[in-house]
């Protein structure tokens, strides 16, 4: 609706005297307020109320009807769903029909808390005592009303399509509304409230059905199935079939039909970017920017390995010195020169000396020095660390024996390490040497040299992975690398097989009378053949995997495009593909509305689809043609000649030539059935009701305040508005 400014409703309001009755048409779903004589309402707003909280400040606000979506940036909805007045079409909480008439006559122009206008308002079929002595509590208590009417908005509907030649006087009203459904019947064009009756379905139900599939359906697009617009869909896309059960089967067939039947809602979706190979320019600007970084990197590299011999030259200088000066320095004087130097003893800076040597040749790179040299220093160094290693045992005494096994084990040890370190130098200097040779081999031919590192790494890949499905399976493959059914000793290699062929053989030999074994010094020997020393298997560091860990490293230094495939586990074999995640599409986020366009609406004809075990709309007709007082032939055949259809499912299309075809079932062969629609199932209520409070005798029908306050309670319940004037 149009916005209009408060001044401009407040000289509205006060244009129209107080003898004006206002007239409200208060539905569960919507309420509409309006002066009496016009044809259009002048508020429509959804009938609810919310109260959230602000996000930041955490105060709680009253929003009445329906909600602007920014309003969720600044407040928590979450926690404060929309409320009604109602249950079931009756009025039952008035705290909150307190709020919504407050921001009704707000938006209708009163500027004060007194109303003086009469009161035309709508009620259900039937409506309890207690609901309607309540409103008029709140009216005439809270507002100050000078009086009051109540109607029934189906009447209104079809009285005043009754004027406009839709309907007979004789008829049926059937109006599905937003949770219940009422069958109203009509003789001599007054309604006979005796044969009405309900049921607890409605449009609420519809739109709640179809948001339930639709979240079944489209589990991940649950968020966009707000209330609002499930509503939306199921006004613009259901429709009532004619045969359940043939539109059924006609959907599960498919066919052009049902192609046509479908229809798309198309979720708001982007193209993500499409990712393009990297062209050869790319590719050559990413090589030289590594090649850039790599020279940089060979750059730091040098200036810190020029620091580090600098600084090994200046301390092997020094020690050089040092020992001249030791040299020149009498026996008696060394002690206290050797504790300024912070060194204990000669040996120990000759020891230091050699280090910083080695240490100095490995960062200038230079082979190590010749085998005689260090034989030669470590005679020399062994004389003097260990003296009593050559010295005869008979020549020593108990004391010194201890000492010579001391020094035989420091001098096993020491050597066994400095063996360690000099193998772990020369497998640095070989890595060294063949990285050098690779870059070089990589400049004189790139592409080459890439094409050859692929094809290594897929020849040592395969290798290592037949490797592990024979060391897994023993050779025996059935087309998996998981093992299954497979014996132990199958999976053991040639040594384990032997030694387990010789403990088997012990245990037979020697498991018989007493156990001698160890007796004899050949028990020994195959003792030691038992050992786990003599396993030449490939239990420890695979040459292989350290090559193939190598050459995938250097693919991914020279090679943006490379890939290294997964290693297999015992949860993923080596032939399990990894799994692919599909990009989405456009057609993910379609929700395509099928068999929900008429299976959801078909609750008004079988409740029993959502679990409630009442009656339909068809069988209602017949429900209420039986309560009727008199059993008249020609009257049945008048009502149901004019079934008139208000409220808003209604608007479905095809539910007339349902509810004919429902109502043709449970009538004799022959009986005249017609089913007419109201030309405005929505607002033909309000205007009805405009029209009656507009007539002059209308205030011969209200209850005034002093009624409310002389007869109280009792008077509303014999209360019955008379709707021919």
């Amino acid at each position: 609706m149009p916005f209009i400014s408060k001044i401009q409703r407040q000289t509205d309001y006060n244009r129209f005297p107080s003898s004006t009755p206002i007239v409200i048409d208060n539905g569960a779903s919507y309420f509409r307020i309006g002066w009496a004589g016009e044809t259009e309402p002048r508020v429509v707003f959804r009938n609810i109320v919310q109260r959230p909280r602000h996000k930041s400040t955490g105060e709680t606000i009253t929003i009445v009807g329906d909600h602007d979506t920014a309003l969720l940036r600044y407040f928590d909805c979450s926690r404060s769903g929309p409320r009604s007045a109602f249950d079931n079409n009756v009025v039952c909480q008035f705290e909150i029909m307190e709020y919504i008439l407050d921001f009704a006559f707000d938006r209708l122009g009163a500027n004060g808390s007194r109303i003086d206008h009469p009161i035309l308002i709508t009620e259900c079929v039937c409506n309890p005592v207690y609901s309607r002595s309540k409103m008029a509590e709140l009216l005439f208590e809270t507002y100050g009303v000078p009086s009051v009417a109540f109607g029934v908005d189906a009447v209104f509907s079809y009285k005043y399509n009754q004027l406009h030649g839709i309907c007979e006087k004789d008829g049926l009203a059937i109006c599905p509304g937003f949770t219940t459904t009422h069958v109203i019947p009509f003789v001599n064009g007054e309604p006979v409230y005796r044969g009405c009756c309900r049921t607890n379905i409605g449009g609420f139900h519809v739109t709640d059905y179809l948001k339930q599939l639709l979240s079944l359906k489209y589990p991940h697009h649950m968020a966009r199935f707000t209330w609002e617009k499930v509503e939306d869909l199921k006004m613009e896309h259901c429709y009532i079939a004619l045969n359940y059960a043939l539109e059924a089967r006609l959907f599960q067939k498919g066919g052009k039909e049902v192609e046509d039947k479908t229809k798309c809602w198309q979720l708001p979706w982007v193209q993500p970017p499409t990712e393009e190979p990297p062209s050869e320019e790319e590719i050559a600007r990413k090589a030289a920017i590594r090649e850039r970084q790599g020279q940089r990197l060979r750059e730091m590299a040098e200036a810190k390995r020029s620091s580090r011999i600098n600084e090994l030259e200046n301390q092997l200088h020094g020690l050089e010195f040092l020992l001249e000066q030791l040299g020149q320095i009498q026996e008696e004087e060394m002690s206290s020169f050797l504790s300024e130097t912070g060194y204990t003893s000669k040996q120990e800076i000759e020891s230091t000396l050699t280090k910083v040597t080695l240490s100095l040749r490995k960062a200038k790179g230079e082979p190590k020095p010749e085998q005689a040299e260090n034989d030669e220093k470590t005679d020399s160094s062994t004389s003097e660390k260990y003296p009593l290693i050559n010295v005869p045992d008979n020549m020593l005494t108990p004391e010194q024996l201890k000492e010579k096994k001391r020094q035989i084990f420091l001098k096993t040890t020491t050597e066994g390490r400095l063996r360690a370190k000099q193998k772990r130098f020369e497998e640095e200097l070989e890595r060294e040497r063949k990285t050098q040779q690779d870059e070089e081999r990589r400049l004189e031919n790139p592409q080459l040299y890439l094409e050859q590192m692929h094809s290594k790494y897929k020849e040592l890949h395969e290798k290592v992975e037949q490797r592990k499905r024979l060391k897994t399976n023993g050779g025996h493959t059935n087309g998996s690398s998981v093992s299954g059914g497979v014996g132990r000793g199958e999976r053991l290699n040639a040594a384990q097989r032997e030694r387990m062929r010789l403990l088997t053989t012990a245990a037979f030999d020697r498991g018989k009378g007493e156990d001698t074994f160890g007796a004899r010094d050949e028990d020994w020997q195959l003792y030691k053949l038992m050992g786990k020393d003599n396993d030449d298997d490939d239990d420890g560091p695979d040459e292989d995997e350290g090559e193939l860990a190598r050459v995938c490293s250097r693919l991914q230094e020279i090679d943006p495009t490379f890939v290294p495939k997964p290693e297999p586990t015992a949860l993923q074999p080596a032939t399990t593909e990894v799994p692919h995640v599909r990009p989405l599409t456009k057609e993910d986020f379609q929700i395509v509305l099928g068999v929900e366009r008429f299976r959801c609406p078909e609750i008004l004809f079988r409740p029993n689809l959502v679990g409630i075990d009442q009656a339909g709309l068809d069988e209602m007709t017949g429900v209420s043609i039986r309560r009727l007082p008199s059993k008249d032939e020609a009257l049945e055949n008048r009502l149901t000649s004019s079934i008139f259809m208000t409220g808003g499912c209604s608007l479905f299309p095809g539910i007339n030539e349902r509810l004919e075809a429902g109502v043709r079932m449970l009538r004799p062969c022959g009986s005249p059935i017609k089913v007419v629609r109201a030309s405005d199932p929505i607002l033909d209520a309000w205007r009805g009701a405009s029209i009656y409070a507009a007539n002059l005798k209308f205030q011969q029908q209200t209850f005034s305040r002093s009624d409310y306050y002389e007869k109280g309670e009792e008077w509303l319940r014999r209360y019955q508005l008379r709707y021919t004037l």
